[in-house]
């Protein structure tokens, strides 16, 4: 198969997971940072400036426009990196390289905001900002995924057990609107470690203090933050006593249903991340999954229609 085969067919949405429009904004996105990466690397090689014209010297294999499909289908399907050699007749080292080259720098992009072209939140400090100039209540969840275990006896081994999965697996936590787009993905810690936990550790009680006006919707593994934050944060009601009595306990489930609803976006955002099979279970080296998350997160961004309002309000 020819490379320009070999284009046409892993171009197709089944292989990258974004339609071809998309496709070519990423290509045109991505062309400056991806040059601008390739002459520096350049320039601290040969310790100075250049010796020959721009364009001179050893070609590519992969051009540039290869280089981001076959990134994209890696992180779409997790397809080895020797079948994208194969098919596009190039060494294995040469598709590891490109994907090596396009992976950070579709992490680096930020998370866009439909309704505001132009604007990129990057960290957790610009959700909070962004959420509290426009009144966005936020969604927060946390998500899994299964990644290799450590070898024996080595250092942290057991950090990444989850007790939930009783899997080695990382976690990531997820900050989505109310259309279930995703603002943010992050605090991306080993399995173990508890979900408010890694968003303390990311210092989002900093962020609670610093915007008093921004609200959350959380589930039952932020109640340390709805204890600290009433005013703000809003977990499930407390489950009443066995003896309580039958309105009680009624009360308590239509208000942890209520609850539920307003939250359960989040819980899309992350359902539309796991379709992409890095993100199902890794394969790949645990350090490179945090870039790997934050890229497919930042490319899955689609609107979302508002939720019906409840009725009686």
């Amino acid at each position: 198969m020819t490379k320009k085969w070999a284009r046409a067919a892993l171009s197709h949405p089944a292989f990258t997971g974004v339609s071809r429009a998309h496709l070519g904004g990423l290509i045109e996105e991505l062309a400056g940072p991806w040059q601008a990466r390739r002459e520096s690397a350049l320039h601290r090689r040969r310790g100075g400036k250049r010796h020959r014209a721009a364009g001179a010297g050893r070609k590519h294999e992969l051009v540039f426009t290869d280089r981001v499909l076959v990134a994209l289908v890696h992180l779409r399907t997790q397809l080895p990196h020797a079948a994208l050699a194969e098919l596009y007749g190039v060494g294995r080292s040469t598709v590891t390289e490109a994907i090596g080259e396009i992976r950070p720098l579709l992490a680096d992009r930020g998370f866009a905001v439909p309704d505001q072209p132009g604007l990129r939140l990057r960290t957790l400090a610009d959700v909070f900002a962004y959420a509290d100039a426009e009144g966005v209540t936020l969604r927060i969840d946390g998500t899994e995924t299964q990644v290799r275990r450590p070898k024996a006896h080595h250092a942290g081994r057991c950090a990444f057990v989850s007790g939930k999965k009783k899997q080695n697996t990382m976690k990531t936590t997820t900050i989505s609107d109310g259309r279930g787009r995703t603002l943010w993905s992050g605090a991306d810690r080993p399995g173990r470690m508890h979900d408010q936990t890694a968003m303390r550790t990311e210092g989002i009680a900093e962020q609670f203090r610093l915007h008093p006006d921004v609200k959350a919707e959380v589930d039952e593994g932020y109640r340390g933050l709805a204890n600290e934050f009433p005013e703000q944060v809003s977990a499930p009601p407390k489950k009443p006593k066995e003896d309580a009595p039958l309105g009680d306990r009624c009360a308590w489930r239509e208000q942890r249903r209520r609850q539920s609803s307003a939250r359960i976006c989040v819980e899309h955002a992350n359902a539309e991340h796991k379709q992409w099979r890095p993100l199902q279970r890794f394969l790949g080296r645990r350090e490179h999954y945090p870039a790997t998350h934050r890229a497919v997160a930042g490319i899955t961004l689609h609107p979302r229609p508002l939720p019906p309002a409840p009725r009686g309000r």
